[in-house]
């Protein structure tokens, strides 16, 4: 069969895309050479990343750090932005997705939601649309759900030239449409015996397909990216949502668009597999090297803990001081680590040797790790 008609591309962006291929798509659109490549090293990334992450005693350190982050940078793509003090003030606060305001609190949010749905899965076994809902309501902090049949959704051409405000693609819409489109998804992403077998070709054909699918009035981009990290835990390829993917997309950001535009324009499969594939590869990387970089500077300032301070369980203090980049003194008091009066010296006392950084923000008192704030900067 010619390559042309293998899969049917959106003959016109300004009407509903009604039409779009179900799953699977043809496998002569992912089997080539340059793909499975590429498959091969983002593979071998994960794994490396996959068995340093279990070797970590405590992964709720890395959890914490890296999933906030991974928050900041998957809200940023939306234009949704917060300093790193911003967002680490209002994570150190207790009830912080109820206290934030602003961009920092659509940032925690997103966190929430990531942890949610990592939850869902685990108690419910396969995605259903109630995982999909769950992340949207949480993200957008909203009570409804998937977008009904009248609801004119446009994807416009962003900026300020000659075309911005335009429609560059209309999601389908119509009576049981979308949820007919979204359920075909589902199947894909729960029965392992439609191909591709391969998890990371699954992973990115899925993305695509929910991103044109664009079942939600909102924020679909950001429940697209948390399902990206949870079909890796699901398919057993991490342990954990740790995961770093929103900073490749910041950097990539333009080529992002235009591969997920030449498939529904063009059929271009491959161009957009090998984006999703480079993505995976090079964030596992940068992952892999935080978690080498986490672990051994919570080693080093253990070791200066124990040779320059006579603090009661350095471990335990070690462990909570790199579950955030901000703490205060309630964080030690409520997880029973030391009294108030104890926990309020022993900060003081790290700041006075510079293993923190005593500051003071809106009235409030935070003791900043800042060599854990610069590896989770980078």
């Amino acid at each position: 069969m010619p390559e042309e008609f293998l899969y049917s591309v959106n003959p016109d962006r300004n009407d509903p895309w009604n039409d779009l291929p179900e799953l699977p798509i043809h496998e002569k659109l992912y089997r080539r050479l340059s793909v499975f490549e590429q498959l091969g090293k983002a593979k071998e990334a994960l794994a490396l990343l996959a068995g340093r992450s279990i070797a970590i005693p405590n992964p709720g350190v890395l959890i914490n750090t890296i999933t906030l982050q991974e928050a900041k940078d998957s809200s940023a793509i939306e234009n949704i932005f917060t300093t790193d003090d911003e967002l680490y003030q209002a994570f150190s606060d207790a009830r912080s997705e109820l206290e934030a305001t602003g961009p920092a609190k659509e940032v925690l949010r997103y966190r929430e939601a990531l942890w949610e749905g990592f939850q869902y899965l685990n108690d419910n076994g396969d995605f259903d649309r109630d995982y999909f809902i769950q992340l949207y309501q949480e993200i957008k902090e909203e009570g409804d759900g998937i977008r009904p049949p009248f609801a004119r959704t446009y994807i416009r051409m962003g900026g300020s030239g000659p075309n911005a405000g335009k429609p560059i693609y209309t999601p389908p819409r119509g009576e049981d449409i979308v949820e007919s489109k979204l359920d075909n998804l589902i199947r894909f992403l729960n029965d392992e015996s439609i191909p591709p077998a391969e998890p990371l070709l699954k992973l990115a054909i899925a993305h695509y397909q929910f991103e044109v699918i664009h079942p939600f009035r909102d924020g679909n981009g950001r429940v697209g990216r948390i399902m990206n990290i949870h079909l890796l835990t699901h398919a057993g390829l991490l342990d954990q949502p740790i995961l770093y993917l929103s900073r490749y997309i910041i950097q990539h950001k333009e080529e992002y668009y235009e591969t997920l535009s030449s498939v529904s324009q063009r059929g271009d499969w491959e161009s957009w597999l090998l984006y999703m594939l480079r993505a995976v590869e090079s964030t596992a990387r940068l992952t892999y090297q935080k978690v080498n970089d986490i672990i051994e500077t919570k080693e080093a300032l253990l070791q200066v803990m124990q040779e320059k301070t006579s603090i009661r369980r350095p471990e335990q203090l070690a462990e909570a001081i790199f579950s955030q980049p901000y703490i205060k003194v309630n964080h030690l008091v409520d997880n029973g680590i030391y009294a108030e009066n104890t926990a309020r010296n022993y900060l003081n006392k790290l700041a006075e040797i510079k293993v923190l950084q005593k500051r003071r923000l809106q009235g409030r008192h935070y003791y900043v790790n800042l060599e854990l704030e610069q590896i989770l900067s980078y």
